[in-house]
């Protein structure tokens, strides 16, 4: 579990994104869904072990319905601190766009060994979130393409938590400002229109900071 390719990727002299470093978790593990409109919109899904965030992209997001099996594409494993990064990533850099913290919270593994499961590629865990609860799994799949072994399920097990509804949907806003993809865009320097594509609302409805400050008298 490195950083390497996280710090690869990024230039810290333009993006707001932290640096971060690997370092050992004291007391619970943390948790966070970060909703990411760049090239594509899809979700981030993260869960602190070993010293960084093991991260996974998830194109269509979670869904509560234990029927609904997700893609979720392994990606480079970020730092911990980067679980309350909520902003826009600038124009010409990785993964450039705007970044929600849609959901957070902690985690616990349902598997006596996290680094054996993995190995294994069946991790079995329960979330404790402001959105998504409950006992979870991450299934490891033959993959496709030039990233095999990188190709995982995420699938919302039977429980009391589980449920029909489009949780997505139904709850677009960071849990953490209020916010929907688009005002974070207009509050961040970001691309208002782009990042509003993520959310519900029509562009129409977000206000640029400009029209929003009180007319002078």
């Amino acid at each position: 579990m490195s950083l390497a390719k996280y710090r690869e990727k990024r230039d810290f002299k333009r993006t707001p994104e932290p640096q971060g470093r690997s370092k050992p978790g004291k007391g619970s593990l943390s948790y966070v869904v970060q909703k990411h409109r760049a090239s594509q919109l899809h979700y981030d899904f993260r869960l602190e072990f070993g010293g960084v965030l093991l991260s996974w992209a998830v194109p269509k997001g979670p869904s509560l319905d234990p029927s609904v099996k997700r893609l979720a594409m392994q990606v480079e494993d970020h730092p911990v601190d980067y679980a309350a990064f909520e902003g826009v990533i600038p124009e010409g850099g990785y993964g450039a766009g705007t970044v929600m913290v849609w959901d957070n919270g902690t985690w616990s593994s349902e598997s006596q060994d996290v680094e054996q499961a993995l190995d294994k590629g069946d991790l079995k865990f329960s979330l404790y979130g402001k959105k998504l609860r409950g006992s979870w799994v991450l299934v490891r799949t033959r993959g496709f393409g030039s990233k095999p072994g990188k190709s995982w399920l995420l699938i919302k097990r039977r429980d009391r938590f589980a449920s029909g509804k489009d949780i997505t949907a139904e709850k677009p806003r960071s849990v953490v400002s209020n916010r929907l993809l688009a005002e974070i865009a207009r509050d961040e320097g970001g691309d208002v229109e782009g990042a509003s594509t993520g959310d519900p609302s029509p562009p129409s409805q977000i206000k640029s900071k400009k029209e929003r400050l009180p007319k002078k008298r």
